[in-house]
């Protein structure tokens, strides 16, 4: 795909500098977690998940009715990172995490963490600006976890007033649940919007029934 992949380079790389990539539609990633250089990445079809289409199945939501977890935010935002990386192959280098780190202590990256007990087992992390959530990656340690770190993520950024979810690409896990993909152009557009709203990501209460996730939701057999 021409133009997905800008030249490598070894910047000198800031929380700001990531911001601004943001802002115009790039990400940074890695080779892997022992390739020391970033790129930039400015695919020509963008993954979002619309936030009024996420789908859930029958079987999630019955999970998600349960309770099974406690789902947190921001309360280990290293140790969500830390799972996603927790592969065998994985674009987050130790270069990239300090800097996801840092835009956290500047309050511009959150987690989304499902707790079984005193276990971290699943959760998703991205960087908010504006009305815009970009999703950078998730993990699962247990059955559902990630799908469920999603489902009340959706309903978070509906909560806070957000216009747009971006995760970057789509995998046919993410298509399952409602994430399309669109042209470069279209996305920038989407972007441009949201950008010049406000969005509040802390804006939701602590707790939230499960009822409240699992409204106007489209479900699935």
């Amino acid at each position: 795909m021409a133009h997905d992949l800008l030249t490598p380079q070894r910047p000198t790389l800031t929380p700001d500098l990531l911001l601004r990539a943001y802002s115009a539609g790039i990400f940074p990633m890695s080779e892997s977690r022992d390739d020391p250089d970033v790129f930039w990445v400015d695919p020509q079809m963008r993954g979002i998940i619309p936030l009024n289409g996420f789908r859930i199945s029958r079987s999630l939501a019955r999970t998600i009715r349960r309770e099974p977890y406690q789902i947190k935010v921001d309360s280990d935002f290293t140790g969500t990172v830390a799972g996603c990386a927790d592969r065998a192959e994985t674009w987050i280098n130790p270069r990239i995490f300090d800097l996801y780190e840092q835009l956290h202590l500047a309050g511009f990256a959150h987690s989304l963490e499902v707790w079984d007990g005193p276990d971290l087992v699943g959760g998703v992390y991205g960087v908010a600006l504006g009305a815009a959530f970009f999703g950078e990656s998730m993990f699962s340690r247990r059955r559902d976890a990630s799908k469920i770190a999603l489902a009340y993520l959706v309903y978070r950024l509906r909560y806070g007033g957000f216009q747009l979810f971006d995760t970057q690409f789509v995998t046919d896990h993410l298509i399952s649940l409602g994430a399309v993909e669109i042209p470069r152009s279209d996305y920038r557009k989407r972007l441009e919007r949201a950008l010049h709203w406000d969005a509040n990501f802390k804006a939701q209460p602590s707790w939230v029934s499960p009822e409240a996730v699992l409204h106007r939701r489209t479900q699935t057999s």
